[in-house]
């Protein structure tokens, strides 16, 4: 009974040759080095006769980028990040109580949320940038007693204390985003409760809010899908198997 969060995260150097040696034909490493078109054969640079001659310049048709690193993005990049004052995520999962005459929805939520988003110039989500989680240990219905039962047995946080959401692809997402009104898309990446990471697809309804995003996650999950073991207590005749989660999101463009 978990509750995620969503939402909706590259330079080379050139080796200084020593001044008092004549500079050999340079080798140019490249990590990873990507080819744009038919690489042409690199010249061969006259040897350096005197001292503070200009370092040559690698062949023009490759290009050396850095590798992107999580949390990094390259100035090209748009970077989204969530805040957490203004965001909150919850679980929704039908139950029937034994004094209670009609079945009831258990709640948890919590805003101990935190992740960002790193989308390409042409709108694709950069995966090894993309990161959200979510504290499960904070995690408050209005029952203390379900509370416990769930941290110990359901979601047994003393060894598993968060969720993490990978985001991998946004679905639909219109691109440049709309300055103003609503929009929708999906969002598609990994989730990993309980130990088990699993695709999973969110269904997200967003509005600009200056430059940021405001709006709702939603996505559904089964108990048996991460290996959790379905609530079984005295007071609760039934719990259904399917879970809701939920993020109420906020997101600030940096």
């Amino acid at each position: 009974m978990v509750a995620l969060s969503l939402g909706v995260v590259a330079c080379g150097g050139e080796a200084s040759l020593p001044e008092s040696t004549p500079a050999p034909t340079p080798t140019v490493s490249v990590e990873p080095a990507t080819v744009v078109g038919t690489p042409a054969p690199s010249p061969t640079p006259e040897p350096l006769s005197t001292p503070g001659s200009p370092t040559p310049q690698p062949p023009s048709t490759l290009i050396s980028p850095t590798p992107t690193t999580v949390g990094s993005s390259s100035p090209e990049n748009v970077r989204f990040v969530l805040v957490p004052e203004r965001s909150e995520a919850r679980y929704r999962v039908r139950e029937q109580l034994v004094n209670q005459p009609l079945p009831n929805d258990a709640v948890g939520t919590t805003r101990d949320v935190s992740g960002v988003v790193v989308l390409t110039p042409d709108g694709r989500i950069v995966a090894e940038a993309s990161r959200f989680e979510v504290d499960l240990r904070t995690l408050r219905s209005d029952q203390s007693r379900r509370d416990a039962y769930i941290q110990r047995n359901t979601l047994d946080t003393a060894q598993y204390p968060t969720a993490v959401f990978v985001p991998r692809e946004a679905g639909g997402l219109p691109w440049p985003l709309p300055a103003s009104g609503e929009f929708t898309f999906q969002l598609h990446g990994d989730l990993t409760i309980h130990g088990v990471t699993k695709p999973v697809t969110w269904e997200v309804a967003a509005r600009r809010e200056g430059d940021g995003l405001v709006g709702r996650a939603l996505t559904q999950v089964t108990f048996q899908d991460f290996g959790m073991e379905q609530p079984r207590v005295a007071i609760v005749l039934s719990v259904e198997e399917t879970i809701q989660l939920e993020l109420d999101f906020t997101v600030a463009q940096e």
